[in-house]
């Protein structure tokens, strides 16, 4: 048994296979309903009275007794010639039977009518009913069968789902109205214009009226059913055979308010009332049947199963119908009343030949000829069909009369199995066509993104995701948007704007409200610059920071912002053809004002096109991932090079090209390759160096020549192979800084009393087992000092004379107690003791309290504090993690 339910969605499926069949199509389905009702009949009749009645036939009887029919004739004719009268004796009125007698009983009778229906009657009025019904029922499966056949019919049927979903989408009928009033205004701005002079010409003017049967406006009933389906409560039915009848009702009322050719066109105003706002949720349901109409043209697109699925029915029921009537013709002079019966149960019966007839063979007759014109018609229609396939590019559609509105210009063209449906539907209800087109049109795809942004995004929102750095800049960061949210173009105030994976971010002319905009980041974004916000931009933007894959990425305006100051690549920016191929960015005269210039990347060489802003560049930071840089004679040019930072360049030597940049203060070569630094004493004029960073390298000995650097305040040799430091390290009177972390030290010389500016001394890491007292009686300003990762058993006297000492690392060593004197430190009473617990309770009670002041005795001596000041060691408390890693997880 069958439940409700289940029937349910059947009756659904084919209320909306009824939009995909034409009217021929239809028309034939009731002609071979036509046919399987009158084979049923026939069926039905030869089941219930068909049979034949047989009488003897005796051919000698026959004979004598039609003589002796005919000399009574005579004398009964010549009777009224005779004079005398005849008489009757009474005798005659009881005279014996006459006719011919058969000497059969009921039971032969019946018997012979049997044999006689098999033997005398033809094949083709015993079993024409039966196969009349076979060709029906075989011609009524295939008039459906490119609907139910397995490969077509789960496209059919998501293309009718899709179809429902966009004639019930409110976004259809807003795009529907907002195209017929777009369409309106041009028709008004076309009247205004005076009109030109006809070309002189001897041929009468022809008057061209363009007919379209868009839904303009919000009186058709398809469109109100759509607004009512907005604001009713009641959800709207998903079968769309109802829509296409209001649809048709609509084309209809169109038509019918068309204008008289005697009367002057009327011009709707677009009235100011707005357009249908959608909510939130019809919102998205618009963008996700735009994404699925989006996959299901791609899948559609790419074969066309579906015509030729139909064209081979089209085929087959062609030619069905010419092999049916090509063997059923001449069965007509077959179908008789009387047939002459000759059984060979003559012993049985006693008589060889029989006299039949047939009691259905009129109604079969008449029957036959009614089928035969019924296929006749059907076979008509099927060539109508097949020359309508054949004549019409049916695996191509265009949309010439949506073309003609000016807002739906960009709807494409379509091909294979999509435009066939398309085809298939047009002879339905064009109206539903143009629905589902709204969907194809990518300025409707936009405008919807638009309105939802606007809906989503607003400025109130905007401006409660802006915050303000450190330095007081009003920052705004926007993450995976389709596009710029209008309202983006309001916040005045935002002076950073950072846009990343967005796919179109088009800035146009409403930047120029943006009047305090200065930094852009793009990361991995497409931006395009209308030509007059391109002006905006050239004239405020200072900082812009590019992220990209490949080169190709790189927008084309970013080269022509001439008050930019600072410049940020990061990209694939080499070609693959070698080192004597210059980039593929392009060049940067452009940019006269440039001052910092940061690249990541994968160079092999200083691209010459960076040294056409060396007159202006005071900072070049290239970050080369692990590549080898192999020619560096650009820096040569760049002589007012203040800052040069290059790492992951896989360096082994100080470049050379270094020599020229007399006015370098930083030099930054961190994470390379650097074995040796013989060549630096070949920096001895750079007088004005103050800042050298060579940590992460392979450096083996500091040579005595770093004495020469007599300026530098900070030097980095962290993370290298060092196991001693010579004595001209500490003839560098004015260094500030030293960080020696990560090396292989095993004792540190007493001449470090000689660096008395030293505030910040980082020999963690190392194989240290004592520190020199000279340490604390020469280095007075010493603020910093982190000996974490050591082997000190002890830690020598005169400690309390670092009175500036306000942080410091015993972590990780082999100490037992700590000294008591460590309280004359003033400055490491808020925490800036970092040792174990066990080994800070070895203090005195009256130490650990004064340490402990201003907060909690685990906070005092663990290692969960604020970052130090010290950027040889970065640190990073359990919550900074945990954000970290959440975002990490996030991306």
């Amino acid at each position: 048994m069958f439940s409700l339910s289940e029937l349910v969605p059947l009756n659904q499926q084919q209320n909306r296979s009824k939009l995909l069949k034409p009217w021929w199509e239809v028309f034939m389905d009731y002609l071979v309903v036509l046919m399987l009702m009158t084979s049923v009949l026939t069926c039905t009749e030869q089941l219930s009275r068909d049979r034949v009645v047989c009488l003897p036939l005796d051919p000698s009887v026959t004979a004598n007794t039609s003589s002796r029919s005919f000399s009574t004739r005579d004398t009964v004719a010549t009777a009224p010639s005779s004079e005398q009268p005849m008489q009757i004796e009474p005798d005659d009125l009881h005279s014996a039977p006459r006719g011919r007698r058969t000497h059969l009983v009921y039971q032969q009778y019946v018997y012979i009518s049997q044999v006689c229906y098999h033997e005398a009657l033809p094949l083709c009025s015993r079993f024409f009913p039966y196969m009349a019904l076979l060709q029906s029922l075989v011609l009524l499966a295939s008039g459906s069968f490119w609907l139910h056949f397995p490969r077509t019919s789960a496209r059919i049927e998501h293309f009718l789902a899709i179809l429902a979903k966009c004639c019930e989408s409110p976004w259809t009928s807003q795009a529907l109205s907002h195209a017929a009033r777009q369409e309106n205004v041009r028709e008004m701005e076309a009247e205004r214009q005076p009109p030109r002079p006809p070309p002189p010409s001897s041929s009468p003017p022809v008057t061209r009226t363009r007919s379209s049967t868009t839904d303009s406006g919000t009186d058709s009933p398809l469109l109100r059913r759509s607004d009512s389906s907005v604001s009713s409560a009641v959800p709207p039915s998903p079968c769309p055979s109802t829509l296409s009848c209001a649809s048709t009702m609509s084309s209809g009322s169109l038509t019918s308010r068309g204008c008289s050719p005697g009367s002057k066109p009327s011009v709707v105003v677009d009235s100011p009332r707005q357009d249908i706002s959608l909510d939130k949720s019809d919102g998205e349901q618009a963008r996700a049947l735009f994404e699925r109409v989006r996959k299901f043209r791609s899948h559609c697109e790419s074969s066309a199963v579906i015509y030729k699925v139909y064209l081979a029915q089209t085929i087959f029921k062609l030619l069905m119908v010419t092999l049916i009537v090509s063997y059923t013709i001449p069965l007509l002079s077959n179908l008789s009343f009387t047939h002459t019966c000759r059984p060979e149960e003559q012993d049985l019966v006693g008589y060889a030949a029989f006299d039949c007839i047939h009691v259905l063979s009129s109604l079969l007759r008449k029957l036959l000829v009614a089928y035969l014109a019924l296929l006749g018609l059907y076979g008509l229609l099927s060539i109508y069909t097949l020359s309508w396939i054949l004549h019409s590019s049916l695996r191509q559609y265009s949309f010439h009369s949506l073309k003609e509105l000016c807002s739906l210009r960009d709807v494409p063209d379509l091909r294979n199995d999509l435009a066939f449906l398309l085809h298939m539907l047009d002879q339905y209800d064009p109206l539903l066509v143009q629905r589902l087109s709204m969907f194809l049109s990518p300025v409707g795809e936009s405008r919807l993104l638009e309105e939802s942004l606007e809906q989503r995004w607003g400025e109130e929102k905007l401006r409660a995701m802006t915050s303000v750095d450190e330095d007081g800049c009003s920052r705004l960061q926007l993450v995976a948007l389709p596009c710029l949210p209008p309202a983006l173009f309001t916040l005045s105030q935002l002076q950073v704007l950072k846009l990343e994976l967005i796919k179109e971010a088009r800035f146009t002319a409403q930047v120029a409200n943006m009047t305090s905009l200065r930094e852009l980041h793009l990361y991995h974004c497409t931006a395009a610059v209308d030509p007059s916000a391109l002006g905006v931009l050239q004239e405020r933007l200072e900082s812009f920071h590019l992220t990209f894959t490949q080169a190709s990425e790189i927008p084309s305006w970013v080269l022509s912002l001439r008050s930019l100051h600072e410049l940020h690549l990061s990209g694939r920016l080499s070609s693959e053809g070698g080192v004597g191929r210059s980039w593929a960015l392009g060049s940067l005269s452009r940019l006269r004002h440039l001052r910092v210039l940061v690249i990541r990347g994968m160079l092999q060489r200083i691209p010459a096109e960076v040294c056409e802003v060396a007159g202006s560049l005071v900072r070049l930071e290239i970050h080369n991932e692990g590549t080898r840089l192999l020619v560096l004679t650009g820096l040569e040019r760049m002589l007012d090079l203040t800052e040069l930072l290059l790492q992951d360049c896989q360096l082994q030597r100080l470049p050379s090209a270094l020599l020229s940049l007399t006015k370098l203060r930083t030099l930054d070569l961190q994470h390379n390759n650097l074995r040796t630094l013989e060549e630096l004493l070949s920096l001895a004029h750079l007088r004005h160096l103050s800042c050298l960073r060579l940590a992460y390298n392979r450096v083996v000995v500091l040579p005595a020549s770093v004495g020469v650097l007599r300026g530098l305040e900070l030097l980095d040799l962290s993370n290298n192979q060092l196991q001693s430091l010579p004595s001209a390290l500490f003839t560098l009177r004015l260094l500030r800084r030293l960080l020696l972390a990560g090396n292989l030290l095993e004792g540190l010389p007493a001449e470090i009393k000689s660096l008395q500016l030293l505030t910040e001394l980082d020999l963690s890491g190392n194989r240290l087992e004592n520190l020199p007292p000279e340490l604390f009686s020469g280095c007075l300003e010493l603020r910093i000092l982190n000996v974490a990762h050591n082997c000190l058993s002890s830690l020598p006297c005169g400690i309390a004379a670092l009175n500036k000492l306000c942080r410091l690392d015993l972590r990780t060593n082999i100490l037992q107690e700590l000294p008591a004197e460590l309280g004359c430190c003033t400055g490491l009473h808020r925490g800036g003791l970092l040792v174990e617990d066990w080994l800070f309770l070895s203090l005195p009670p009256s130490v650990r309290d004064f340490l402990s002041r201003s907060c909690s005795p685990s906070d005092a001596h663990s290692g969960d504090r604020s970052r130090p000041e010290s950027d040889s060691f970065p640190y990073f408390s359990p919550t900074q993690w945990s954000f970290s890693s959440a975002l990490e997880s996030q991306i």
